[in-house]
């Protein structure tokens, strides 16, 4: 997996908005945890879907954020999670189930689209 995730900073370049799709069990915490190693990241990386939002510092004091969109029932609460601050910060920020807030996501972000085959190959797809 670090492998990808390298490869994946690479072809993504200055991008930091990252919003990543793929059905329950795809991989998106996990590619996420291997992204978040490759930039450096002294934290332990979970997944955030019951907190939200996690975030971690890298060894040079860079901070990340990790959204997880699962529990959002309605767009205000999003908003009341501060999320503009996030998309317009200068940080790397990681969101799962975007496509729940599809209409507020800034159009110039990565979209990662994880989809596993019968023999639970992953993968990712990067527009």
């Amino acid at each position: 997996m670090s492998a990808a995730a390298k490869k994946l900073l690479k072809h993504t370049g200055d991008s930091k908005i990252f919003a990543f799709y793929g059905s329950m069990g795809a991989g998106k915490t996990t590619i996420i945890k291997a992204i978040c190693e490759a930039l450096g990241v002294i934290d332990i990386v979970s997944s955030p879907t019951f907190t939200l939002v996690n975030e971690y510092r890298t060894s040079k004091g860079e901070t990340l954020y990790h959204i997880d969109f699962y529990r959002i029932k309605k767009q205000e609460e999003v908003f009341d999670l501060g999320i503009e601050e996030y998309l317009s910060g200068d940080s790397y920020c990681f969101m799962e189930w975007p496509e729940l807030i599809e209409e507020i996501l800034p159009p110039e972000r990565v979209s990662v689209r994880i989809t596993v085959d019968d023999n639970e190959q992953r993968t990712l797809l990067v527009s």
